[in-house]
């Protein structure tokens, strides 16, 4: 049974619930062992969720998800359409995360369960509030080495909290971001145990110079490419397009 589990533990969400549990009762039963609900297909809960919006309650589904791991869930995507309601249950349930995808606005859910996921090593998220999210991210996941916040805004107050509550942070995914022009500067020289960043497409300064590229040296992959300014750039402007 332990090695049909681990099997089927990596087939993915969508055999798991349409396959096999109609092949045999054995497979039927060890398709509902915990661990094969560890790591769930989220590509399949996306694709759902586009297809069946209307008819489809991604609250319930969620639910699902985490009851049939019974808790031992470890990589979650929670899709667009997710609900504050799913966020939170989801939040409440998980006490082992060690990765987290929440493409909706977290400044209210996220820093009350910070606390359980002691584990915490990557998250990636939409609409973040960095100030308020990651201190505490950083008070309580000593693991964390993983941030991902593509789209986001980037003035001094997020570069300062990405800098000083992430200590640990090795690889950072801030592509297509609006970065103001010192906050570059600010986590090139504050984020010291940098290997991965990426910065593609990003806006709101004049490019990757000399001297950034310089502050850089340390980190093995730093990815610039297409990063430009806008003419008639408006920080505020740009806050209020990327957090609303």
């Amino acid at each position: 049974m332990d090695i049909l589990v681990n099997v089927l533990g990596r087939v993915g969400m969508e055999l798991l619930l349409l396959d096999v549990p109609y092949v045999c009762k054995y497979r039927y039963k060890a398709s509902r062992e915990p661990q094969c609900w560890e790591n769930p297909d989220t590509v399949f809960v996306e694709r759902l969720a586009v297809n069946y919006q209307e008819n489809l309650s991604v609250t319930a589904f969620s639910k699902f998800i985490v009851n049939r791991s019974c808790g031992l869930t470890t990589i979650i995507k929670l899709p667009n359409y997710c609900t504050k309601e799913a966020l939170e249950y989801v939040a409440n349930e998980i006490k082992g995360l060690l990765v987290g995808a929440f493409n909706m606005p977290t400044k209210d859910i996220i820093p009350k369960f910070t606390s359980k996921w002691k584990s915490l090593e990557m998250m990636r998220v939409g609409k973040l509030h960095m100030e308020e999210v990651l201190p505490q991210i950083g008070l309580h996941g000593n693991n964390f080495i993983w941030l991902s916040a593509p789209y986001t805004y980037i003035g001094k107050d997020e570069a300062s909290a990405i800098v000083t509550s992430l200590p640990k942070l090795k690889y950072s995914d801030l592509h297509n971001a609006s970065f103001e022009k010192e906050t570059l500067v600010m986590i090139l020289k504050g984020c010291k145990k940098l290997v991965h960043l990426k910065i593609r497409y990003s806006w709101g300064f004049h490019g990757v110079d000399a001297e950034n590229l310089e502050l850089a040296s340390h980190i093995p992959t730093f990815m610039y490419e297409g990063s430009i300014i806008i003419p008639f750039y408006d920080k505020v402007n740009a806050r209020t397009m990327f957090m609303v």
